[in-house]
């Protein structure tokens, strides 16, 4: 048993010497048997949260209404859980009622695929009531009993099949896709903050574009912001080489290949509820690469995009060209390292030396004059020398 489960089998001894069942459930066991790497694990157990709560001395109540309860053990934090039932659904996203139980088995009932309703318990044996285990030697995404009822009780678990699609590279089950080809209008009873996680989790998956072909197949684009009519762009955008983007870059070739102009950027990012620092950058990535897809690089262009924007831009010029040429991208690098400045305050004067230089106030020009010396400069037409600068503004007579 690896490090992860061994660390937390203290917790699962504590629970059963108070007399309570206790299981490592979930993704982590999923991944257990996939041989995937495990940051942390989850425990499900029969005890109830206050039952938890007496036998730890340090909890902290992070959903104790839906039976959650962090305990902290020898440095480590463990999300527990009680066994649960869930009520009727409420707008196809949240039940309406919990009610806590002692059955690990209709525990594992209420859950989304077969392949994380499978427990272990602390000695490493295997409770697969669904034949989860089976599932996941045939790479199959498949839900726990009717697929129409565990989409309409939530429906995101549509987009998380998808996403397990793009993460584990499996397929889906047959029943499990008509399913998700006939429910897909529940989606818009789904918050945008949730399909965009999801989705965003689709996109850095290493089987992106089987996912992306199913969320079209399956009709589910539909209802995903500035989509729904983008089916052709998106197969395009899913067919790019991009192992080597990172999410933001990601998004920049999406905003690219659906020829979202870099002036609308921002716009189509808020539909998505993406950070402003997020679209911020992406919107700059976008912006540049416009103008490296028009011209190559200049020492201005590179200077006005930055060392950050510029590798993001250039690795998408080549991902979006077919042509990723590891010496273009060190060579870059290099001529970034060697602009005389790499921003305006390496400049050797500023707005207030024109300012007096000229002896006028101040006003849009200053601006522009500064914009104009940091093009000599980079160019190395003048030196970036204050009175080598002075010197050059009075020969050229620049207003």
């Amino acid at each position: 048993m690896i490090k992860a489960f061994v660390q937390a089998i203290p917790i699962i001894e504590k629970i059963e010497l108070a007399g309570y069942e206790a299981y490592f459930v979930g993704g982590s066991v999923r991944d257990y048997l996939l041989k995937k790497d495990i940051d942390d694990v989850d425990i499900a157990t029969s005890a109830t949260p206050e039952e938890i709560k007496e036998i730890f001395t340090k909890t902290i109540d992070v959903g104790i209404e839906h039976g959650t309860v962090v305990v902290l053990y020898n440095g480590q934090s463990y999300e527990i859980t009680t066994f649960r039932n869930e009520s009727e659904y409420e707008d196809f996203r949240r039940p309406k009622d919990v009610q806590f139980i002692r059955s690990l088995y209709d525990d594992l009932k209420r859950r989304d695929f077969t392949m994380n309703a499978i427990a272990m318990n602390r000695e490493g044996r295997i409770i697969d009531p669904f034949s989860g285990c089976e599932a996941i030697q045939n790479k199959l995404i498949q839900t726990v009993g009717e697929p129409r009822e565990r989409f309409s009780e939530d429906a995101l678990r549509m987009m998380r099949a998808i996403r397990f699609v793009s993460q584990l590279s499996f397929s889906l089950e047959e029943k499990t896709l008509m399913a998700l080809k006939e429910n897909g209008h529940l989606l818009k009873k789904i918050s945008i903050e949730r399909k965009t996680k999801e989705f965003e989790k689709i996109l850095c998956g290493k089987n992106r574009q089987r996912s992306i072909q199913l969320l079209i197949d399956a009709g589910l684009q539909a209802f995903l912001p500035g989509l729904d009519k983008e089916s052709e762009a998106l197969l395009k955008f899913s067919g790019f080489e991009c192992e080597k983007l990172n999410l933001t870059e990601m998004w920049a070739l999406l905003l690219y290949t659906l020829r979202v102009p870099s002036e609308n950027g921002i716009s189509f990012l808020k539909t998505w509820r993406l950070s402003n620092q997020k679209m911020k950058i992406v919107a700059k990535i976008v912006a540049n690469l416009e103008i490296r897809f028009s011209k190559p690089w200049s020492e201005l262009s590179l200077y006005q995009a930055g060392a950050e924007i510029s590798v993001s831009v250039e690795k998408i010029y080549q991902v979006v060209n077919s042509d990723e040429k590891n010496e273009q991208m060190i060579e870059l690098k290099k001529r970034y390292q060697d602009l005389v400045i790499k921003e305006r305050s390496d400049l050797a004067i500023t707005g207030q030396d024109l300012i007096s230089w000229k002896d006028e106030t101040g006003g849009p020009w200053v601006k522009e004059l500064i914009e104009k010396i940091e093009q000599a400069v980079l160019i190395r037409k003048v030196p970036n020398e204050k009175e080598a600068i002075r010197e050059w503004l009075y020969t050229c007579n620049l207003k």
